[in-house]
């Protein structure tokens, strides 16, 4: 095991490594050359998700590096490297002395590994956000086990559903007629039937990705007070996750007709509903795609364009008419997020950085456009 701050590691990774070291479980500018064009904003979150460190090989929080130069570590991918890879990126842009048309902008925010509620949900409606004049945006992406590099230009809306089953109770002894889990498994038939039917839609079709289908999983199963007694009320609570071109009032009214063909008493509520997917443009006369493309093209990067399987701070900042793409510079690397033993090798670390110092001065050296006015 390597020491932290060993002698003769690279800084970028000795400050990768404290920065992990910050148990956030859950802006600062560079001025552009013309205030008057929109800004370049880089996002990042700082919290992380839970540990279960029994199960690491290292502790969750020490930034442990071993002998093959893996960093392990809860944040390694999700999402502390990118924060450091934008720092180290500016630092070294600014060290050289460039200076760029747009303003370059970069958040450190909370919450979003719990839904962003109080984080960037809040922040993009707040003035200190509006005065940024974010024109484009980067936020966070996923690792890529292959030579590519994946970039997520949508993702699938968050639906969590409860539906709450009423019925007769009674004697456990007893054939009691039209019970609340009776009803209640009439709903969970026909969401897991619909389940299938979208998870061989995937499997059928070799050009989806999962981000394309609508996926759904049964979560949770409440009710009961003892063995011998029917309950009078149960429920079940699902994960949606949406495809951005599901049409969702009718996706809604097919909730609906679940719930009525089951029988009386079956309702459903949302815990969680987002109603506002957004798509950035990937066409090549978007002047920010072909700023971001064009530099991967020169540096040689194969690009897998996905829509995000499940949900990031980005459908907050597309919502308000701020474009957006998930980007993780991580190829040749597992998808370890919210696993144990996350982990990210120096080596991909480091050239991610080399990837954001191209691409910042494109992307922050778009031409003035029509949205800048």
């Amino acid at each position: 095991m390597a020491s932290p701050g060993a002698q003769g590691e690279h800084p970028s990774v000795t400050l990768f490594r404290r920065y992990l070291r910050i148990r956030t479980v859950q802006p600062e500018p560079d001025y552009g050359t013309n205030p008057k064009l929109s800004s370049l904003l880089l996002n990042s979150h700082t919290d992380v998700v839970p540990v279960a460190k029994e199960y690491w090989s290292h502790d969750p929080f020490e930034a442990v590096k071993d002998a093959e130069g893996y960093i392990y570590a809860r944040g390694a991918q999700d999402m502390k490297c990118v924060s450091i890879q934008y720092l180290e990126a500016v630092r070294r842009l600014k060290a050289e002395g460039h200076r760029f048309p747009r303003t370059i902008h970069m958040t450190f925010v909370p919450d979003e590994e719990i839904g962003g509620h109080q984080g960037m949900e809040l922040f993009v409606q707040r003035p200190e956000f509006k005065a940024l004049r974010a024109g484009f945006a980067l936020d966070e992406g996923l690792a890529n086990p292959t030579d590519a590099f994946t970039v997520f230009y949508s993702e699938r809306s968050p639906w969590w559903v409860r539906v709450t089953s009423t019925g007769k109770p009674g004697h456990g002894s007893r054939f009691i007629e039209d019970t609340a889990a009776e009803k209640l498994h009439r709903v969970v038939g026909a969401v897991l039937a619909f389940r299938e039917e979208e998870k061989q839609r995937l499997q059928a079709n070799a050009r989806l990705k999962l981000g394309a289908v609508t996926s759904v999983n049964l979560t949770k199963l409440e009710g009961g007070m003892a063995y011998n007694v029917v309950p009078a009320t149960m429920s079940a609570s699902f994960d949606f996750r949406v495809a951005p071109d599901v049409d969702l009032q009718a996706f809604e009214e097919r909730l609906h007709g679940w719930c009525q063909a089951a029988g009386p008493g079956v309702t459903f509520e949302f815990v969680q509903k987002w109603t506002e997917p957004r798509i950035t443009s990937t066409d090549d006369s978007d002047p920010w795609w072909a700023a971001f493309s064009g530099v991967c093209k020169d540096m040689s990067l194969t690009l897998e364009q996905e829509i995000f399987p499940a949900a990031t701070d980005s459908r907050y900042l597309r919502a308000v008419g701020v474009p957006a793409l998930g980007f993780s510079p991580m190829n040749r690397t597992p998808v370890l997020l919210h696993d144990h033993d996350e982990r990210l090798h120096e080596a991909v670390f480091l050239r991610g950085i080399d990837i954001y110092t191209r691409l910042l001065p494109a992307l922050a050296s778009v031409p003035a456009l029509p949205s800048d006015g």
